[in-house]
């Protein structure tokens, strides 16, 4: 098993390289689209799996990268929705499960990379729903990278 699971990878659009060796790409989806200015999307994980509920093993990986849809508005067919997903009235459920997830499949003293766009929805509602406090992070930028470990 490869030691980093990107758990939402989308079209690995913060990867510097979007084929390493070490990762394996997951998301719920698959499929490839031709924006409204011409440029192509495509999502094209290594496994086709839900966050929420996770086909590993306990203690898996070294490092998680856990990046969520995080838009509520988005119109179902809108370019937002295509490159970013769309999280369903249910979100501080599934957000939660999603990182519990994502702490299970963590080894001991695993690291897991949170990112957060709080463009419709805070981070503070986001971690008063996962439960969790991040070691360090930004806290100023409207998008957020938090670290966490799994103890």
């Amino acid at each position: 098993m490869k030691p980093i699971l990107d758990a939402c990878c989308g079209s690995r659009m913060f990867w510097f390289n979007k084929e390493h060796e070490d990762v394996l790409y997951m998301d719920n989806r698959k499929f490839k689209d031709t924006l409204c200015d011409g440029r192509t999307l495509e999502v094209n994980p290594d496994i086709i799996a839900d966050f929420r509920d996770m086909p590993f093993e306990d203690d898996t990986f070294h490092l998680v990268v856990f990046d969520p849809p995080h838009l509520l508005k988005a119109g179902e067919n809108s370019w937002l929705a295509k490159k970013y997903g769309k999280l369903e009235e249910t979100w501080p459920f599934d957000i939660r499960q999603g990182f519990t997830e994502c702490m299970r499949v963590l080894k001991p003293f695993g690291t897991l990379i949170f990112k957060w766009n709080e463009d419709q929805i805070k981070l503070n509602e986001v971690l008063d729903a996962i439960g969790y406090e991040p070691l360090f992070g930004d806290k100023r930028a409207k998008t957020h990278w938090l670290v966490f470990m799994k103890r």
